[in-house]
């Protein structure tokens, strides 16, 4: 069965509706949410603060704690179990990894920033969204940066090359197998690739071609991410937060 039109209307390059904001999370040390489709995370920062146990820390500078938790009724198939999972271990160690090129945390040995992301509803790019609203948490706690981390997933159905699939488009591979999600993290001013995983089948040319295509989405939701820190502190500067 081809796929010749995305089932929402969308172009094969458009991402869902997006919304980001800033300092959402009153008690937090910076906080963010994000929002694409029916995606969306809040991120908040505790920290730096003294990490404990001793024995994890480092010296030399600070660690990057991430965890990243699914809210039970979050998603559109069967109810999350509530707590950790290998799943949610897995996507809190490559959110880490995925922001830690562009944080700054040499002036803070032996401490910890701690980010929080809670998903209370999911459509898929859940990862993705994650990593948004983290990188917009970061930058409102006053950590260091050097850019933003823009994500969002890339992929193909059928032979179809696409950006920011959704749960139905996912689940397309059940009539054929033909289905490729590739979530990817990028800092948009270098292109650097922090984040690069993959769920079905694409060939490297096909996977290239479809990174390369979506490069200047990255840079769109970059500004968009950095317009929810600007609009937080015009709020602030009226007097409104």
């Amino acid at each position: 069965m081809a796929y010749d039109k995305r089932h929402d209307g969308r172009d094969w390059l458009e991402p869902r509706p997006i919304i980001a904001k800033a300092g959402v999370i009153k008690k937090a040390d910076g906080s963010g949410y994000f929002k694409i489709g029916k995606t969306e995370a809040y991120a908040a920062v505790y920290g730096p603060r003294e990490l404990h146990p001793k024995f994890m820390q480092d010296p030399k500078r600070g660690v990057l704690r991430c965890n990243y938790n699914m809210m039970p009724f979050s998603g559109a198939g069967e109810r999350v179990k509530p707590g950790p999972s290998r799943r949610s271990k897995e996507i809190s160690m490559v959110t880490a990894k995925a922001l830690l090129p562009v944080v700054n945390l040499d002036d803070f040995p032996n401490a910890v920033v701690d980010v929080f992301i809670e998903l209370p509803q999911t459509d898929a790019g859940s990862r993705c969204a994650g990593i948004c609203a983290a990188a917009i948490a970061l930058a409102d706690a006053g950590i260091q940066m050097k850019d933003m981390v823009s994500a969002f997933s890339v992929g193909k159905v059928e032979d179809k090359l696409m950006v920011d699939l959704d749960y139905d488009e996912e689940a397309w591979g059940g009539h054929s197998g033909n289905v490729a999600d590739v979530p990817v993290a990028m800092v948009p001013s270098t292109g650097e690739i922090t984040l690069l995983q993959m769920d079905g089948k694409i060939s490297k040319e096909e996977l290239i071609k479809a990174i390369d295509q979506a490069r200047p989405i990255f840079a769109q939701i970059a500004e968009i991410q950095r317009q929810a820190i600007k609009d937080k502190f015009d709020r602030w500067g009226r007097g409104e937060e």
